[in-house]
Order: structure tokens, then C-alpha cells, then sequence
């Protein structure tokens, strides 16, 4: 018997390349042997051998050597629609347009609908271009089409319409949100909507909500007590402030560069820099490093004060703690 030649990887590429036949490409695959190719007038794509196919994937899935590109998975998809996510393989977008372009040229178009995470996307990208009435469309569409609205819809639509500061529509998704979805809103959610009603200075229900958090015991977080902190600087109720930030450390919940950073701006703004010095000190020793915002907002106020060199000191602080202006 005479003794089949071994081939390179590049040379049985080209061979399978060629070889027209979906059976013998496949024996050759298995078997390399240049000597017995047979021709066929229909590539492997337009034969019914999809179950061989997917063998040949498998064996690839097991084979911890090679590490799968994006791009035969856009192929198999394109071929008959049908992918395989549990390959160690990223997938982006593209495979997302080459599914639903194959489902397109297929006439599929109820197989087409979006998945929550679409929508969500959308919704989002309708904010951000200041469309709140678009965002309200997909979300009707969503519902429309079956497709449940989850924790990250309400939290993308409260956040939005929070941001437009419509506070009714946004307290009535709220209690929709609860009562018939029998969803409770996140930590993310409630900071948001807290963001939104001291924007309006409605400060009575922006302390209400964090009360109810405690009530509800949504785990607390710092950007609650930095939102709230801030604004009552901003409106001068100081004491207010303080009070938020000893209640924060009772609760055990550690203030943040972001927490610091508005106190250190409500001193400077009222120009009272030495406490807003003493409030970087405190801020060190307590274990929570000084941000370049921390840095700017204390030079920002010393410059306000005429204090050149001060100043200077500050830029100077700002290298020795390796940040760029």
C-alpha cells in the first residue's frame, strides 16, 4: 500500500478550498490525501450537510489549541442562521447584524424583535439625543412585542427623566414600577431620582426617598449622601450637610472621594479655604486619596481668595501626588 504523504496546514487549506465536494472535503479534512479529490459543481454551503458541519465545530470547541475567530461563527451564521455561543469566542456587533441580515434575506421578520437589552440600548440613545417621547416609544414597543422591561429599563428611563427633570412621569414609572412589576428599584435608581428633586430643591422628598431606602433596606451608597451633601452646601443649609455626613458614618457607610470633594467645594465657595484644607487633611488620614478634582476645587478657590502662592503650593501638591492638571 503505498504511503499517503503528509501535507502542510497551508497546503490542505488550499486543497479544502478547492475542493467542491462538501463529502470529500470532508474525508480530506479527516483524512488529508491529495490524491483522491473529486469535483462537484456545489460548494459545501449549498449542501445539506449541516449535521457534518456541526461536527467539525464540535471537534473545534474541544480543541484547546485553537482559539476560534469571530468571523467563522459570522460565516455559519449567515450560511443557515445558527450560532454557537458557547465557544471561546467574543462576539460584538458584528455577529448581531449578520444574524439579523440572515433573517432578513429569509423573510423572518417576526423572528427580528429585539431583546431587552436592546430596547434598553435604545431607550438610552434616545436620551441622550434629548428625545424623551422617542424613549417612551420604545418602551411601549417593547411591551407591545412581549418583551418584559427589566431593573436596567426603569433605571434607564428614571434616569433620563430625571435628568429632563419630569418628576411626575418619573414618580408615577416609580410606583408602576413596584406595584405591578413587583420590581424594587436599586440603589442606582434611587440616586437618581434623589438627583432629580434636589435639582428642583425639593429637599423634604429627596430626604424622604433616602429614608425609604433605609425602610426598604436598599443597601445604602455614598453617592446618596454626596448627592444630598452637595446641594445643601449649594443652597447654604450647612448644618444639614453635616448632620447627613455624621448620620453616613453611623450607617457605616464610608464617605468617598466624591463626599469629600463636595464638602471641600461648599467651603471654598463660601471662601473659606483653611477648613477646605482641614477637610483634604481629614480626607488623607481616613484612607481616601485626594483626586485631581480635589486638587482643582482648592485651587480654584485659593485663586478666587488672591492667594498666588498658595496656589502654587497647590500645583505643586498636584505633582507630588503624580495627577495632571
Amino acid at each position: 500500500m503505498q504511503k499517503v504523504k503528509a501535507i502542510s496546514p497551508f497546503r490542505l487549506s488550499s486543497l479544502l478550498r478547492l475542493q467542491k465536494d462538501p463529502i470529500s472535503a470532508l474525508e480530506l479534512f479527516l483524512n488529508p490525501n491529495p490524491n483522491a479529490l473529486k469535483k462537484n459543481s456545489k460548494p459545501f454551503r449549498h449542501s445539506p450537510c449541516f449535521l457534518k458541519m456541526e461536527g467539525i465545530v464540535e471537534k473545534l470547541k474541544d480543541d484547546k489549541r485553537i482559539l476560534p475567530e469571530e468571523i467563522i461563527f459570522c460565516n455559519i451564521i449567515t450560511y443557515y442562521g445558527r450560532g454557537f455561543p458557547s465557544f471561546r469566542c467574543e462576539r460584538t456587533i458584528k455577529s448581531a447584524n449578520t444574524l439579523l441580515n440572515s433573517l432578513l434575506m429569509c423573510r423572518e421578520f417576526g423572528l427580528m424583535r429585539g431583546t431587552c437589552l436592546h430596547y434598553n440600548i435604545l431607550i438610552n440613545a434616545c436620551f441622550l439625543k434629548c428625545d424623551s417621547s422617542g424613549a417612551w416609544e420604545w418602551f411601549d414597543e417593547m411591551k407591545k412585542r412581549g418583551c418584559e422591561p427589566n431593573l436596567v429599563t426603569f433605571g434607564t428611563l428614571i434616569n433620563g427623566l430625571c435628568g429632563n427633570q419630569e418628576l411626575e412621569k418619573t414618580f408615577s414609572l416609580k410606583t408602576w414600577m413596584e406595584t405591578e412589576m413587583k420590581i424594587t428599584p436599586n440603589v442606582h435608581i434611587y440616586v437618581a431620582l434623589i438627583k432629580g428633586l434636589c435639582k428642583v430643591n425639593d429637599f423634604r422628598n429627596a430626604i424622604e426617598l433616602k429614608d425609604e431606602m433605609m425602610r426598604k433596606q436598599v443597601p445604602l451608597d455614598p453617592a446618596v449622601y454626596s448627592t444630598l451633601i452637595s446641594d445643601f452646601f449649594k443652597v447654604g443649609r450647612r448644618r444639614d450637610a453635616f448632620e447627613l455626613l455624621e448620620e453616613m458614618r453611623l450607617n457605616d457607610c464610608k464617605p468617598d472621594t466624591v463626599t469629600y470633594n463636595a464638602i471641600i467645594h461648599g467651603y471654598c465657595q463660601a471662601k473659606e479655604i483653611e477648613r477646605a484644607f482641614k477637610t483634604l487633611n481629614e480626607m488623607e488620614k481616613g484612607g481616601c486619596k485626594p483626586d485631581l478634582i480635589s486638587y482643582n476645587v482648592i485651587i480654584g478657590g485659593l485663586c478666587r481668595d488672591g492667594r498666588v502662592v498658595d496656589m502654587c503650593g497647590g500645583f505643586y501638591a498636584v505633582r507630588s501626588a503624580g495627577l495632571l492638571m
